[in-house]
């Protein structure tokens, strides 16, 4: 398995989670929420694969469904529908920040693949990793997570400039990508807990 499955199968799973978590907070029926489910989780990996030319995966696999509906299924079954105050929960913020970082590495490998320069790099990543969110939180009536929280596209562009730097050193591996992932994830975290903001003009 590549590291491309594998970041896009724990993106998948993660966004997939967050849909269905902002879903029933919102008391959606069953159908909204597997709408919203299915959005957040694939969403930007449509969107990604139509930028760089690609059949897009769902569509020529049946896995991202099966993550889908195997995740939403065992979110149930978990009572997860249950948590309340939902934008304080450790729950949501955990798996938004691991689809955020997966994704962004995802969109960062693709563009790579395809030869895209920095700009494309930098974009593709922060395209795949705030386009389902941004439509589950389109789809739920809330402003999107991007704009209403700076460090959120910010992450996915220091990602993207990581890969672009280990991939001009010829160090992209498991290695490398676990340790992106890592650094991604608590800087994400930290960013979120410690409420940073980037400079605003005055």
């Amino acid at each position: 398995m590549s590291a491309l499955e594998v970041t896009d199968i724990i993106g998948i799973i993660s966004f997939a989670l967050s849909g269905f978590l902002i879903a029933v907070h919102h008391k959606l029926d069953i159908l909204g929420i597997i709408i919203t489910s299915f959005l957040t989780a694939l969403g930007g990996g449509i969107v990604r694969d139509i930028l760089a030319n690609k059949s897009p995966f769902i569509f020529t696999h049946y896995l991202p469904v099966i993550l889908v509906i195997s995740t939403v299924l065992i979110a149930i079954l978990f009572k997860l529908h249950k948590i309340t105050d939902l934008e304080g929960k450790t729950t949501f913020v955990v798996t938004d920040t691991i689809g955020l970082v997966s994704f962004s590495i995802s969109g960062a490998i693709v563009a790579l693949e395809v030869g895209f320069n920095f700009v494309g790099i930098l974009l593709l990543a922060m395209i795949t990793a705030i386009g389902g969110g941004t439509l589950r939180d389109v789809m739920v009536n809330r402003v999107p997570t991007f704009l209403s929280s700076d460090f959120y596209a910010s992450t996915a562009i220091v990602i993207a400039c990581i890969i672009t730097a280990l991939d001009y050193i010829d160090q992209i591996n498991f290695l490398s990508l676990l340790t992106s992932f890592v650094f991604g994830f608590f800087l994400r975290l930290t960013a979120h807990y410690r409420k940073w903001k980037l400079p605003k003009l005055s």
